[in-house]
């Protein structure tokens, strides 16, 4: 894989999983009482938080699996299930309880600040971003591809950041029609990033099953 379409796979794929425009109604929701400035200010942090998060678990995950004792094939399958569900709940137009449950919700909006959770974690950088993030970086070929992959987590962070900035003096422009009918395109877009990571994680295990024992 050349390194731009990498670097398409990566951020598309990212953008899907994070899904700001799906957590726009929840942010607004949870900050009621708050000025758009103080809004503007939670969605920076819950940006930066977001990208912090997701830059770790990219560069470090692998070493959590050897010491855990976890094989990537096994992990690449179970991460390509919760990527699965979360597609199916964005194709019902639904905010996955995958990403957040209706307590966290709730609970933010009991919050002074709610930037780094439940915004940032887990609304933004759940179970499943995490997940493509580590399998990402499994099927970066080389160090071009584990930089861009840094460089796709910043560019949807910023781009998080802009969508919640927009919303932060209410959702007026956004028409729910057209909210529903992107949640359910990236949904789609979704599955098929979560069947095809399947397949690969089936591949590899099919691979290691015929690779002849070693000794």
């Amino acid at each position: 894989m050349s390194l731009l379409a990498y670097l398409i796979l990566a951020t598309s794929s990212l953008f899907v999983i994070v899904d700001p425009l799906a957590a726009v109604p929840a942010f607004v929701a949870m900050t009621p009482a708050n000025t758009p400035a103080e809004r503007i200010r939670m969605a920076r942090l819950a940006s930066m938080v977001m990208a912090g998060v997701l830059l770790v678990f990219a560069f470090v995950g692998h070493s959590i699996f050897r010491f855990l004792g976890i094989t990537m094939p096994a992990f690449t399958i179970a991460a390509s299930i919760v990527l699965l569900l979360v597609a199916l709940d964005m194709l019902r137009a639904q905010r996955s309880r995958v990403r957040e449950t209706a307590e966290e919700t709730a609970a933010g909006i009991e919050k002074l600040d709610i930037a780094v959770t439940p915004l940032a974690i887990p609304m933004l950088s759940g179970p499943g971003a995490i997940s493509t993030v580590i399998l990402l970086r499994n099927q970066a070929q080389n160090l071009s591809q584990q930089l861009a992959l840094g460089a796709s987590i910043l560019i949807v962070s910023a781009a998080t950041y802009l969508i919640l900035r927009l919303s932060a003096r209410g959702v007026q422009w956004l028409s729910p029609i057209f909210l529903n009918i992107a949640i359910r395109i990236m949904g789609l877009l979704l599955a098929a990033v979560a069947v095809q990571f399947m397949i690969n994680g089936i591949l590899e295990v099919h691979a290691l099953w015929l690779a002849p024992p070693p000794g």
